[in-house]
């Protein structure tokens, strides 16, 4: 239950009686997802860190906050499917494109898109809330693939992260959905 209403001019709803249905997972919830706890973020790369919010196996498709503390890259790819991007705070921004994000910005990315993410130097750490649908194909300089990452795969990359950190490989088990 939610905190209870004041002066609402809802305060007398009540809520719906099982609201879930027998076969419905609990929702995932964090009350503020872009923490400072450096645990929660597993290295996408040698710069640019991610904290899972939610994954599904199923549709090959993750919620994230990326995190770069400074200048960061994350490596070339491009994705067969949409991607989302809200920019929490910082500055980042893709080679190939003519705009850099800061605090506010949407980026709604179309399927076949290749691209260079890479953090710009900022007084603030740049952070952007992300919704992928796997995989991201590794390009070379040429844009040629040389690899793929999908939910499997990180799956596996924050399990093993968690696990080293103590927070338990089987954390990443209460964001599957």
């Amino acid at each position: 239950m939610p905190e209870a209403a004041t002066n609402e001019f809802w305060a007398d709803l009540k809520p719906i009686v099982d609201s879930m249905k027998p076969d419905a997972q609990p929702e995932v919830f964090h009350q503020f997802a872009p923490i400072d706890d450096e645990r929660y973020y597993a290295p996408l790369s040698e710069t640019v860190f991610s904290r899972p919010l939610w994954i599904s196996p199923r549709d090959n498709r993750w919620a994230d906050i990326l995190w770069a503390k400074s200048a960061g890259l994350v490596n070339r790819h491009y994705h067969p499917h949409e991607v989302f991007a809200y920019t929490i705070s910082g500055k980042w921004g893709y080679l190939e494109q003519p705009w850099t994000a800061t605090a506010g910005s949407f980026v709604y990315e179309t399927p076949g898109e290749g691209h260079t993410l890479v953090a710009y130097e900022h007084e603030e750490s740049m952070r952007a809330f992300f919704v992928v649908t796997g995989p991201l194909v590794w390009l070379d300089e040429n844009g040629d693939s040389t690899g793929h990452f999908d939910v499997h795969d990180y799956l596996a990359l924050c399990r093993d992260h968690y696990d080293k950190v103590g927070l338990g490989a089987d954390y990443i088990d209460s964001l599957i959905r």
